[in-house]
């Protein structure tokens, strides 16, 4: 059929549901993620640590098998410490995972400046943050929370009794592992939005958690104070928010830097600065992820006025 005969014919075919449309930009991001060897393999390797503590688990509850490894006597014992490490090991991977997807989710987009057909769509700028946060959320829910909560099951299957006295570690994993995603999500998809360059943004992201540390631990030491730690977003939430939702003790050496000078007299002992209170760290993990929704609603537009 010739061109000039062509008219034209609206699409007759089936609609993706309006709830899940921003899905559609989920799905092809995976498909570009896993296209990469490396990445497909990074993926694969992150289990092997939830392996091993599976390994742990079955061996702390089985004294055959510790006989035929001759193990004297259960090697760990599981408790919310024990989780709350496993995850803590997987939450670091899923930062690593993070620094490698997620600057290359909005970036490319702004670069060819393909934003504008994406919003010609039927897309909103929150369906289009939405369908790219769901890539980060499926991939690092699959190495964290998820795989986690299995290992509790294994435990409570295990040990009879167990399940009725530590029920609620459930709800910590859940809580503990969507606060990190959400965060680390929020961080580099804000700074993919406003830096193009994918290793720049990579090394922005973790200059956030390690330089912010190490200014923090500065401060600290200068000032006689543990104000310092408001700035370390990691010792907020692995060190503050975490140890409440798993009811363990705070690390002390890690709460006040005096814990780690034994040789201060007591007198100045007891006048080192608190640990950050509860509240305070929940507040600036919530104003974090309050700036980073400003800075990618300022930046995720479906026109760039460039100034010469």
């Amino acid at each position: 059929m010739a061109v000039y005969k062509r008219t034209y014919r609206r699409y007759d075919g089936p609609l993706t549901p309006q709830w899940s449309r921003f899905l559609v930009l989920t799905r092809y991001s995976l498909y570009t993620l896993f296209d990469s060897r490396p990445f497909t393999a990074f993926v694969v390797l992150s289990a092997i640590p939830l392996l091993l503590s599976g390994v742990l688990i079955y061996l702390s509850h089985s004294p055959m098998a510790r006989t035929l490894l001759q193990l004297p006597g259960p090697i760990i014992k599981i408790d919310p410490k024990f989780f709350r490490q496993v995850l803590l090991n997987q939450g670091w991977l899923a930062f690593l995972m993070t620094a490698w997807a997620g600057p290359g989710l909005v970036a490319p987009d702004l670069a060819n400046q393909a934003l504008p057909l994406y919003l010609s769509r039927p897309f909103s700028r929150a369906e289009y943050v939405l369908g790219k946060m769901g890539v980060l959320f499926l991939l690092l829910s699959a190495i964290t929370w998820l795989p986690v909560l299995l290992l509790f099951g294994l435990q409570a299957g295990l040990e009879a009794g167990w399940f009725k006295e530590n029920y609620w570690i459930m709800g910590s994993i859940f809580l503990a592992g969507m606060l990190w995603i959400s965060v680390i999500s929020l961080l580099s998809l804000a700074i993919s939005a406003w830096v193009r360059w994918r290793m720049v943004a990579s090394a922005f992201l973790f200059g956030i958690f390690f330089v912010g540390a190490a200014f923090a631990n500065m401060i600290n030491g200068i000032l006689n104070t543990s104000w310092g730690h408001l700035l370390n977003l990691g010792h907020l939430i692995f060190g503050v928010i975490w140890p409440k939702l798993f009811r363990v003790a705070v690390d002390a050496a890690g709460a006040n830097p005096h814990a780690r000078r034994p040789h201060l007299p007591p007198g100045m002992v007891a006048l080192a600065p608190l640990p950050i209170p509860l509240w305070q760290a929940c507040m600036v993990v919530v104003v974090a992820c309050a700036v980073c929704l400003l800075l990618l609603n300022r930046r995720l537009r479906a026109r760039e006025v460039v100034r010469g």
